[in-house]
């Protein structure tokens, strides 16, 4: 069949005209063949026409040019000699979908030149039917778009490789990360991130040169990506800073060896023209997945943290991320920043808890206690958060916070006609402070009705200890301005003689642990005689904390301590509860009527 034969039977039969207008049609068609073959033949676009079964007809010249068969090569065949192999069965019977329901089909594909070389083409099948709608040629019309698949491939290269080391990049290693991690969950495996940082490089690139530094970075990348398997991936995010995925693991364990052989292989001396450079790399790595929830950047926060372990720890090795360390530690942050939070938000309150002479029943002073009144939680005791803050500079912001409203509180009951001492838990921390002293007068000047013999510090035995020279200084200039120290939870710590002579506490407060048990262990019993008798011979008062029943108050009577506080005096209470307390309070009878062992340690020492 000709090629004018074949274009001339893509146009639709006619009616009949008549005579007259029939030499006039016949010319006008002959025109639109002639500009039919024109296109033809003169299209840059190739041009291929098959037979309803599939076979070439015709092809243009702009096929030839592309594909590089002539026409008398390609007439006769099946499009198939083009195939490249790239595209699978679904593909093309997605394309005959398409055909058979929409009569067209667009898109790229991936054919073969008759030299065998691959091209990317941009094309469209449209399906050519005759006036029942029977199929009877296709077309094909299609452009080389090779050399724009070039460029785009060099534009994604540029986005997405490092242009030093020709690694990945960041944006190229959050996909890949991404799909790893996917694949992880699928297959139920483990997949590993190492975060590396080259030691030391900095000084190498000053003291060598950029030149140098970037021939150093190309080659100990080389030598990194050689010990990684194939699907393994190794980025270069900035700098001197790498990161490692490594796919399809057994275990944490089974990943340990190419840890290993990442650092060596950094560490591997490299031979720059006449210079020698060896350097070393430090490593952190984390594993995928977790018991909780992780997300790419969280992986990567969590190598770059052990990174930094594995210098700390002497660079030149690897430091695997501890989850459960760091799950602590967030919730210790967290923590703190509640705390924060409940502190500017004036959350935390004082609470009293009176202490008594259980003998005469007179109430000699209440110790402040602070609670959170938490908006969700409701009343919390101390030691539901102040742990968080013992060792943080929160621990002063809040100890100054209960110092306040403690004077606050003096103030207000002293207007009520109630002049009731008070104590206040002073932590190590805040006791240390060097300007201690001068922060404790200023808040003395913003309340001029408290005088500061109403005031008392109680400091634990443990925290006296830590620096002790600083300790005695300030219990010695609080004791010049009138405020009065107490030595708290006394016996569980050292108990040093020597220190309970330079520390001039005026108090020593036996610990409720002793107290508890004095009534059926004879060691706690011997220990709280001990206590007392220490008392007595450094002349220092001595009160007992938790104390329960009248039993624990008889026996503490007996023993000649007559100073106490527990649940079963009184438990801790809001403020505005006190002055009534402290109005109807007496000891119990039992206590009363016990004989007299000698009167106060006040009285004893006149």
């Amino acid at each position: 069949m000709s090629r004018r034969s074949c274009v001339t039977e893509l146009i639709a039969p006619k009616p009949t005209w008549s005579f007259e207008s029939l030499i006039t049609r016949r010319k006008e068609d002959d025109e639109k063949l002639q500009l039919a073959g024109s296109v033809f033949s003169h299209a840059r676009e190739g041009i291929s026409i098959t037979d309803a079964h599939g076979t070439i007809v015709d092809v243009n010249e702009a096929f030839t040019r592309i594909t590089g068969y002539s026409r008398e090569e390609a007439v006769g065949q099946n499009p198939r000699i083009l195939s490249s192999g790239r595209h699978d069965a679904a593909f093309y019977s997605a394309v005959w979908g398409a055909l058979i329901l929409q009569g067209h089909w667009s898109g790229e594909i991936w054919n073969r030149r008759k030299s065998g070389e691959l091209y990317a083409e941009l094309i469209t099948i449209s399906v050519v039917r005759n006036a029942q709608g029977i199929t009877q040629n296709y077309v094909a019309l299609f452009s080389d778009i090779s050399s724009i698949k070039e460029h785009q491939n060099v534009l994604e290269r540029i986005a997405q490789f490092d242009p030093l080391t020709h690694l990945p990049n960041r944006l190229l290693l959050a996909d890949r990360l991404q799909q790893a991690m996917t694949q992880a969950q699928r297959r139920g495996q483990q997949l590993a991130v190492a975060y590396l940082d080259l030691d030391g490089f900095k000084s190498a690139n000053d003291r060598h040169g950029h030149d140098v530094g970037d021939q150093l970075l190309i080659a100990v990348a080389t030598a990194m990506k050689n010990t990684l398997r194939e699907g393994d991936t190794l980025a270069r995010i900035g700098g001197d800073e790498f990161v490692a995925v490594l796919i399809d693991l057994d275990s944490v364990e089974s990943c340990l060896p190419m840890l290993t052989r990442l650092v060596e292989a950094a560490a591997t001396p490299v031979k720059l023209g006449e210079l020698v450079l060896q350097g070393s790399a430090s490593a952190g790595v984390t594993f995928y997945p977790q018991a909780n929830e992780m997300e790419s950047d969280q992986l990567l926060r969590q190598a770059d943290q052990a990174m930094y372990q594995a210098k700390l720890a002497g660079k030149n090795r690897y430091h695997v991320f501890d989850s459960a360390h760091d799950s602590s530690m967030r919730l210790h942050h967290e923590s703190l920043e509640h705390i924060r939070q409940a502190l500017e938000r004036g959350e935390f309150v004082l609470h009293y808890q009176p202490k008594v002479n259980m003998r005469s029943g007179q109430v000699i002073g209440a110790e402040a206690l602070i609670r959170w009144q938490h908006p969700e939680k409701g009343l919390l005791p101390p030691a539901t958060f102040l742990p968080a803050i013992e060792n943080h500079p929160l621990a002063v912001e809040v100890g100054d916070w209960v110092i306040d409203t403690a004077l606050t509180q003096l103030e207000a009951w002293h207007t009520a006609g109630l002049d009731l001492p008070v104590s206040v838990n002073i932590g190590g921390r805040q006791l240390q402070q060097a300007d201690f002293v001068e922060r404790l007068l200023a808040t003395l000047d913003r309340h001029p009705q408290v005088k500061p013999t109403s005031l008392e510090f109680e400091v634990l035995e443990t925290s006296a200890l830590v620096d002790m020279a600083q300790v005695s200084n300030v219990i010695e200039a609080c004791i010049q301005i009138g405020v009065k120290f107490a030595l708290d939870d006394f016996g569980t710590g050292y108990s040093s003689l020597t220190y309970l002579k330079r520390l001039r506490v005026a108090i020593l407060k036996i610990d409720q642990s002793f107290v508890r048990d004095m009534l059926d262990d004879p060691d706690d019993l011997a220990i709280l005689e001990g206590v007392i008798g220490l008392a007595a011979a450094f002349k220092r008062e001595v009160i007992a904390e938790g104390v329960a029943t009248i039993a624990h108050g008889t026996l503490l009577l007996q023993l000649g301590c007559e100073l106490a506080q527990g649940y079963g005096i009184a438990r801790p209470m809001p403020a505005e509860h006190v002055p009534a307390w402290v109005a109807t309070w007496q000891p119990d009878a039992a206590w009363c009527e016990l004989p007299w062992l000698g009167g106060s340690l006040d009285s004893r020492y006149e």
